[in-house]
């Protein structure tokens, strides 16, 4: 399994109304941070790719904001404060282990376009799974979880456009 890295911006408390509104929306109030894959809520913040960036970045469609070069992305990123610097792995087979500095928060089940998590931005899923089982990060804390939750979610509503979905296990490094 090769880690992929990105840089997203933070999404919690300190953004006011916009979190207040977020997660009464969300049914999310356990929330103290969400940390998490969906280009919405925590968008990257490298949005346009450089020139530079190719021989760097995932070459593949809807994940062209994920490095496979850590050392490189990191010096992108490294004047941009209030930033998640994440390591993730897509689908893995095995809970994967990231290497420093990077601790485990959890598994996010975001859509195949990398757009909507499942977990925190579709107005929930009660069939499929509890906003209390969410880590205060949002995310789900086993890898096994995170897999019965993406085959429940295309068996319960196959026509619901954020339900076809990777399995991401996400580590971040000490937020910048």
């Amino acid at each position: 399994m090769q880690p992929w890295y990105i840089a997203t911006k933070r999404f919690g408390p300190w953004d006011g109304e916009t979190w207040r509104a977020y997660t009464e929306w969300a049914g999310l109030g356990g929330l103290r941070e969400l940390v998490s894959l969906d280009a919405i809520l925590c968008p990257t913040v490298l949005p346009d790719i450089g020139p530079d960036y190719w021989p760097h970045i995932v070459n593949e469609d809807y994940m062209l904001a994920f490095f496979t070069d850590l050392a490189f992305l990191a010096a992108q990123i490294a004047a941009i404060p209030d930033r998640n610097l994440l390591c993730v792995f897509r689908n893995p087979p095995r809970h994967p282990t990231a290497p420093a500095p990077f601790d485990f928060v959890g598994y996010d089940v975001v859509d195949i376009h990398g757009d909507v998590s499942a977990l925190t931005n579709c107005g929930g899923f009660p069939d499929v799974f509890s906003n209390d089982e969410l880590l205060p990060v949002g995310l789900l804390p086993t890898r096994e979880r995170a897999f019965e939750v993406q085959a429940r979610l295309k068996e319960r509503h196959p026509d619901h456009g954020h339900t076809d979905c990777h399995v991401w296990a996400v580590f971040r490094a000490a937020a910048g």
